[in-house]
């Protein structure tokens, strides 16, 4: 019969010990390698989904688009050089609506690329975005002659088309330019600068309304309240 003696006994403990450390370390190894497997598949299933996500959007904003290609629904139909639908992310969180086509837009059929249209980017870069990470589009989708203020049934004819648009991206926040954008959308008569400075809801989504870059080119004093609004929406979006 083996002697058992404290210095084999300790020996004998410490390498029961050791076993027991390595079998547990193979464990949590196994078991962090195991979670971080579904960790990866979780992140590889979210990118999938809203990879489809995205692609579903463009499709359907491009079937909208599709269907008003040839609208005559009003006036305006027969007077546009080009149809101005909108641009930018089909999932952006951030949806800037503006008034109407201006010449430029109507010439090259994307909305805000004029002098208004690089203010809008200089605002939305003062963000921290670009233009491709927001959606960009106006109520009416025509350009009204001489850039005369939209028509009630002008309006009436294209919202559903904006609502549809909407509805598709379903953004955060939707940052509505100038006083027939606020007013359209929230179905108000109170002027702009009352309705400015805080949010609304619009189908229950947060809308900001604020001033159209427009008006600020003829009248600078306001960027500063047009960067206050802005800065509530970047507010919002880090909650």
């Amino acid at each position: 019969m083996a002697v058992i003696t404290p210095e084999s006994g300790e020996r004998q403990l410490r390498s029961e010990l050791l076993s027991a450390a390595k079998a547990l370390k193979s464990h949590v190894t196994n078991s962090d390698k195991y979670a971080a497997g579904l960790s990866w598949r979780k992140v590889e299933r979210v990118k999938k989904n809203t990879q489809i996500n995205v692609k579903n959007n463009e499709a359907d904003l491009g079937k909208i688009c599709t269907d008003m290609s040839g609208c005559q629904l009003c006036g305006l139909g027969k007077t546009r050089h080009n149809l101005v639908f909108g641009a930018g992310n089909a999932q952006a969180k951030v949806v800037f609506v503006g008034e109407a086509p201006g010449a430029d837009e109507d010439e090259q059929g994307m909305p805000f690329v004029g002098r208004a249209g690089q203010l809008l980017t200089k605002i939305i870069e003062a963000m921290g975005l670009s233009r491709k990470d927001v959606y960009i589009c106006n109520i009416l989708k025509c350009r009204p002659p001489q850039n005369r203020n939209p028509l009630p049934e002008e309006i009436t004819a294209c919202e559903p088309f904006l609502k549809q648009q909407l509805k598709s991206i379903s953004p955060r926040i939707i940052c509505a330019l100038g006083t027939f954008a606020a007013k359209t959308l929230l179905k108000t008569e109170v002027p702009i600068s009352v309705l400015r400075g805080r949010f609304h809801s619009y189908e229950g989504i947060k809308l900001m309304p604020t001033y159209h870059p427009a008006y600020l080119l003829r009248n600078p004093s306001a960027k500063k309240i047009v960067w206050e609004d802005v800065q509530l929406i970047m507010k919002e979006l880090q909650n």
